[in-house]
């Protein structure tokens, strides 16, 4: 089966510009692949660069040489606009913060990556009333900026924008962290929904249970870390 996220020997340096512009190796000779349905866990102690490769991934951090193939498009190679594009439309990000423009409702946050892909606004609308049912947000506080609610329910909004739109591929960071019980098992629910219809995703998981109920195998970034970066 072709891959729909491909990692091809990339490297990762971060210069230290306060520091005379000491160059340190952080990640060396990545490559992986991940299949349409398939989830891999991204394990490894703190600093072994678990966050810096998803940032990698979603074209956030630039890799110094290497590929990073979303679709057949090469992240490392891509024009801004490409990537915007792949943001938009293929590659979907989970991080453990949410960002909106403040006084924006909860219900047009989160359907706004399905009015991005050209859905109705009824329909995207609906989309997001479901998914915020589902994760428990309570329909009163549906009109009002999330940038109010609590941490918990911030976090809800997140995932439930991030599974909005059927990304073929996606980067899942913590998603279950700090969910009470009930709403961890809706989101690791939306995960195999997302695995069953065929998207390739790569998370974060530091539980451990949710880690062995939907992720098919694990990547140790620490065999990628260069020794003076561990």
């Amino acid at each position: 089966m072709t891959a729909m996220i491909e990692l091809d020997r990339l490297h990762k340096t971060f210069t230290l510009h306060n520091q005379g512009g000491v160059v340190i190796d952080v990640l060396s000779d990545v490559s992986l692949t991940v299949a349409p349905g398939e989830c891999v866990a991204l394990t490894g102690a703190s600093g072994a660069g678990k966050s810096t490769l998803m940032r990698m991934i979603y074209g956030n951090y630039r890799a110094q040489s290497g590929a990073i193939l979303i679709g057949g498009v090469d992240l490392v190679q891509a024009e801004p606009r490409e990537i915007i594009r792949l943001r938009r439309e293929v590659l979907g990000y989970v991080s453990q913060f949410l960002r909106v423009v403040p006084r924006v409702p909860t219900l047009d946050v989160v359907a706004e990556p399905l009015r991005a892909v050209g859905v109705g606004s009824d329909e995207a609308r609906t989309r997001a009333k479901e998914l915020l049912a589902q994760l428990n947000i309570p329909e009163r506080l549906w009109s009002l900026s999330p940038t109010t609610f609590s941490g918990g329910e911030q976090q809800r909004v997140n995932i439930a924008r991030g599974f909005a739109h059927p990304y073929p591929a996606m980067l899942l960071d913590e998603p279950t962290a700090s969910l009470d019980a009930a709403n961890r098992e809706v989101v690791l629910s939306l995960i195999e929904d997302a695995k069953a219809r065929g998207a390739a995703i790569i998370g974060i998981f530091h539980d451990e249970a949710a880690r062995a109920r939907v992720c098919d195998r694990e990547i140790d970034v620490s065999r990628f870390t260069p020794a003076r970066a561990a």
